[in-house]
């Protein structure tokens, strides 16, 4: 939709999501409002990556989970060519961890896509106003763990097999290692999620954003 004569220029947004129907519905939405145009839609990580060079959008809407390239990794390399630039994640995951991976990469806000009806406008123009925009669930997440100790890369592998079936002795064959030695990870996972056993772990984390189902 074209700005009124006089008025400032409208947000110009680029789309990257590998579900048509987002993008359609996010099309739609921003096609109702006097101060936004749809600059393009990317349906890869790395389309997304190539539009943003040459579109040069005020503001990119970036699903977490796509094809060629993540979101996350595509964010990291926007932002290395052009630290200005305006990225808000779309995700289905409200787990603080997967939040905190893309803010730490560089975006400046987090949207469910559950929400993005009663969140995406909002959420735009404040992210283009150089603010922050966090889903209430997400923020509350990120300040509830904030102070627990994370698990380390080797903890989060080892339930990640954990989570895909692996006994401890496999995990351990897996990784090289003794099978105590898994058994002193996983003691250390429960007392990091204040879980009692390996399902609720694997759900805990899963919830968190810290694996993947």
């Amino acid at each position: 939709m074209q700005t009124p004569a006089g008025s400032a220029d409208p947000i110009r947004i680029l789309v990257a999501d590998d579900h048509p129907i987002l993008r359609e519905g996010v099309a739609a939405i921003i096609a109702l409002q006097k101060d936004m145009d749809l600059a393009g839609e990317a349906a890869t990580g790395v389309q997304a990556v190539e539009l943003y060079e040459t579109l040069r959008p005020e503001v990119v809407l970036m699903d977490l989970r796509m094809p060629e390239m993540t979101g996350v990794e595509a964010i990291e390399k926007i932002r290395a060519m052009h630290p200005e630039a305006r990225i808000i994640v779309l995700t289905t995951y409200s787990g603080d961890a997967k939040a905190l991976e893309a803010m730490r990469a560089g975006a400046a806000g987090f949207l469910l896509k559950s929400s993005l009806r009663r969140e995406l406008l909002d959420a735009i123009r404040a992210v283009h106003r150089g603010q922050r925009h966090l889903h209430p669930d997400v923020a509350q997440d990120i300040a509830l763990h904030a102070i627990e100790e994370s698990l380390t890369t080797r903890e989060i592998e080892v339930l990640q097999m954990i989570a895909g079936g692996h006994s401890n002795k496999q995990v351990a064959w897996k990784l090289g290692v003794a099978e105590e030695t898994i058994k002193s990870n996983i003691k250390s996972i429960f007392a990091k999620l204040r879980v009692n056993d390996r399902t609720h772990a694997v759900t805990t984390a899963a919830k968190r954003g810290l694996i993947e189902l």
